[in-house]
This record gives C-alpha cells, sequence and structure tokens, in this order.
C-alpha cells in the first residue's frame, strides 16, 4: 500500500459543501475514503513514511482541510497524522517553525469535537516535549488569549476522561516550561475571546478562573484516572510555587474550601487506606507528594479559615501519620532489596530514586503535619485520642520522623497531649530523652 493515492485524495472531503446544503452541514467520510486515509495514519509512525508525508507536502494539504473541512472524523485524522510525524525530530521542528500551521493548529482546540481535541491536544504535547521547539509553542501560545479560554472550557465542561487527561498534561507541561505563561494564566479569567461553536460563529465564553476549572477537570478523573488525577494535582502543585497560584487558590470566592475539601477526600478516604499494604505508597508517592504540597501551602496561609480548624482535621493527622508509617515500611523493604540486588547496577538505580521520591514526600508530610500538631488545643487533642488517631504508636511515629527538625513543634504538642492525657505524655517523654532534657 502506498501512502500517495490516500494522500493526494485527502483534501476531496474538504471541498465547500455541494449548492443546497445548509450551512454550517457536517458531512461524512466516504468508508472506503476513511479506511485509505486511517491507513496512512497508522504508517506515520514509520519514519520512512513521516518523510514521505513532509516531502509531498502533507502539512500543507492537511492546513486545507482545515480551511474548509465540515467532517470532524477527516479534521481529526489530518491532526493525528501530524501529531505522529511531530515524533521525529526534524519534521516536528519544520512544522513548529510553520507560523501559519502553528495558529491553525492553536484554533483546533476552540473545534467541538472531542476526538479532534484530543489529537490536538497530543501534537501540542509532543512538540511541547521536544526541547528543540518548545519555546516556539510556548511564545505562541502565550500570545494567543483564546487558547486560556478554550483550555479552560474543556477542563471545566468535558466529561472525557481521556481527553481531559491529555488537556492536563499539555497545561502541567506548560507550567513547568514557563513560569510567566502560568502567571499569565492565573491572572486571567477577564479576556473575552472566541469558543467552541459547533457552526463557526463566533461564541463568547464565561469569566473562567484557572483554579477552579482545574478542580472540575480533577473531579471527573479522580475514580477513572489516577494518572489524570496525579497530572492534575500536579498542576495545582505548580500553582502553590508563586504567591500569585496560592492567592488564586484561597482568595476563590469560596475561600479555597473547595480544593481543600477536595484534596482532604483523597488523602483522608480514597489514597493510602488503613487496609491497603504499606507499599501502597511507594504506587501513590507523587500524587501524595503533590496533594500534601497543596494542602500545607493552604495550611500556612489561611489558618483563620473555617475549613483548616482542628476540630474538623484530626483525620488528616491520622492519616499523615499512617502515610511516615506505611513509608517506614516501604523503606525497609527498599533496604532489604538492595542488598539482594548489590550486583546489579539497575537494581540499585531503581532503589535510589524510590528512595528520592520517597523523601519528597516525607519532607512534605513532615511539614504539614508539624505545622497541624502545633495548632491542636486540649479538646483537639483529647477528640483524636477518642477517635484512635492519636496513641501511643501513632505519636511515636510522628515523633520519630519530626524531630530533630520539628521540635518546637513536637515539644508544643508534648505539653498540650500532657493536659489530655499525662500517662501517654510520659511514656513518649521516656522513648525521647531529647524531650525530657527540655521539660
Amino acid at each position: 500500500f502506498s501512502p500517495r493515492p490516500a494522500v493526494s485524495q485527502v483534501i476531496a472531503p474538504a471541498e465547500p459543501d455541494p449548492a443546497g446544503s445548509p450551512e454550517g452541514t457536517r458531512t461524512e467520510l466516504d468508508e472506503e475514503m476513511e479506511n485509505d486515509i486511517c491507513k496512512v495514519w497508522d504508517m506515520s509512525m514509520d519514519e520512512d513514511v513521516a518523510l514521505f508525508l513532509q516531502e509531498f507536502n502533507a502539512p500543507d494539504i492537511f492546513m486545507g482541510v482545515f480551511a474548509k473541512s465540515k467532517c470532524p472524523r477527516l479534521t481529526e485524522i489530518c491532526v493525528g497524522i501530524l501529531g505522529n510525524m511531530a515524533c521525529f525530530q526534524d519534521i516536528c521542528m519544520s512544522i513548529s517553525k510553520d507560523e501559519n500551521l502553528g495558529q491553525v493548529l492553536l484554533q483546533r482546540l476552540c473545534d467541538s469535537d472531542s476526538p479532534t481535541l484530543l489529537e490536538t491536544s497530543r501534537l501540542l504535547l509532543t512538540c511541547l516535549s521536544q526541547p528543540e521547539v518548545a519555546n516556539v509553542w510556548v511564545e505562541r501560545i502565550r500570545e494567543n488569549p483564546s487558547v486560556y479560554d478554550c483550555v479552560c472550557f474543556i477542563m471545566s465542561s468535558s466529561t472525557n476522561v481521556e481527553l481531559l487527561v491529555k488537556v492536563g498534561e499539555v497545561v502541567d507541561k506548560l507550567f513547568d516550561l514557563d513560569e510567566e505563561l502560568m502567571l499569565n494564566w492565573i491572572k486571567n479569567g477577564t479576556c473575552r475571546s472566541v469558543g467552541p461553536s459547533v457552526d463557526d460563529s463566533p461564541e463568547e465564553l464565561p469569566d473562567f478562573k484557572i483554579v477552579p476549572c482545574i478542580l472540575e477537570a480533577a473531579k471527573q478523573v479522580r475514580s477513572d484516572n489516577p494518572e489524570g488525577l496525579d497530572v492534575y494535582m500536579h498542576i495545582l502543585q505548580l500553582l502553590t510555587t508563586v504567591d500569585e497560584g496560592i492567592q488564586a487558590i484561597v482568595q476563590a470566592p469560596d475561600g479555597g474550601k473547595e480544593t481543600w475539601s477536595l484534596l482532604y477526600d483523597l488523602v483522608c478516604q480514597e489514597l493510602c487506606q488503613p487496609d491497603d499494604p504499606p507499599i501502597i505508597v511507594q504506587e501513590q508517592k507523587t500524587v501524595l507528594a503533590s496533594i500534601l504540597s497543596v494542602l500545607s501551602a493552604m495550611f500556612a496561609s489561611q489558618t483563620e479559615q473555617e475549613y483548616t480548624r482542628m476540630r474538623k482535621n484530626m483525620p488528616l493527622i491520622g492519616s499523615l501519620i499512617r502515610i511516615l508509617q506505611y513509608m517506614e515500611g516501604c523503606g525497609k523493604r527498599a533496604v532489604d532489596n538492595s542488598k539482594e540486588s548489590q550486583q546489579e547496577e539497575t537494581g540499585k538505580t531503581d532503589v535510589n530514586e524510590e528512595d528520592f521520591h520517597l523523601k519528597i514526600l516525607k519532607d512534605i508530610c513532615c511539614e504539614l503535619l508539624s505545622n497541624m500538631l502545633q495548632e491542636l488545643t486540649k479538646e483537639n487533642t483529647l477528640e483524636g485520642l477518642h477517635q484512635g488517631h492519636l496513641n501511643e504508636q501513632t505519636c511515636s511515629c510522628a515523633f520519630q520522623n519530626l524531630l530533630p527538625l520539628y521540635f518546637a513543634s513536637v515539644e508544643s504538642f508534648l505539653e498540650v497531649l500532657r493536659e489530655a492525657d499525662q500517662t501517654l505524655a510520659d511514656n513518649l517523654e521516656k522513648r525521647f530523652p531529647s524531650l525530657k532534657v527540655h521539660t
């Protein structure tokens, strides 16, 4: 099979509708034509075929398709072929440097067809992942306000989990690559621009804010796609790396309550649960690190908010301690695995990488736990003891991980604990002599 016949005919279905057809009527591909073009789509994953398509000026042909076609399936396939071609560095550079093609592809983000949006997002992510051209796309996106609105529209309204995950990966990559663009999007929400429309007529979009859109997408993917949840939690974490991002979270109309509630529920009800094996923390370490990082930033900046009151957050303290307990179990397992694979260099590398990610999670977990322990009152502590979140085992785990770096927090908590349960406080002092010296 040669791709030449199909490519030469690909523009045919994109001709204007015959006279008399209702304006904006969508057309369907002929079955034989669709099969031929899909063969080209599949074959375009091969570098030789991709190079042939480039020499045949396929990108220019596709430009014509995007301009004329009323067939969503044809548009999807053409964007998909370009996405496959962009996987090869030289072709990706050629596609990326074509300003007209770049602008037209960004306009596809305002398409109303989910499959086309998915292929467009995949193409953008492929280009953003190529260091040689990533900045070209970042700059192009920064100069196109409609990209912000279209992305927010997708995150806030789509129920297509696969699309939401891919769009999330694009946003995550953009924010990771360019802090200025992230700041622009944080401050955005007042621009009016053209959005998705089935009949190509301008449609005014709502006044989007980035945080509610991220939360809506996260809610859609949380139960169906763990990797997608990881992506959206990392986007939130990236927002907290700048003051403007933290303010965007905590100064929402609800004061950040929706964000806190979602993250609290994930930690206390879904991730790293009591009936999970300790090794689960290894699988969930990146998403947990992102979630706890956001909670920590929110807690530090919003101690006066009702949702951060400690009487509501004892289960969260219990969950933080459980995460630390599970990490201790993983640490012992890692040591055992390291001894067994001392002669295997790759094995040692994997263990070291696992240790690195677990250390990041531990550091974030300890920071949040120390801040929360400092806010506990006698009443909160009694409640925690009654609910089982605090006992000698959990307190010992907390102290073991917090000392000596967070000595002041532990000392403060021990004073409150002494009022609530003198015996438990005495037992902990015996287990941690450094505390007794200072009391």
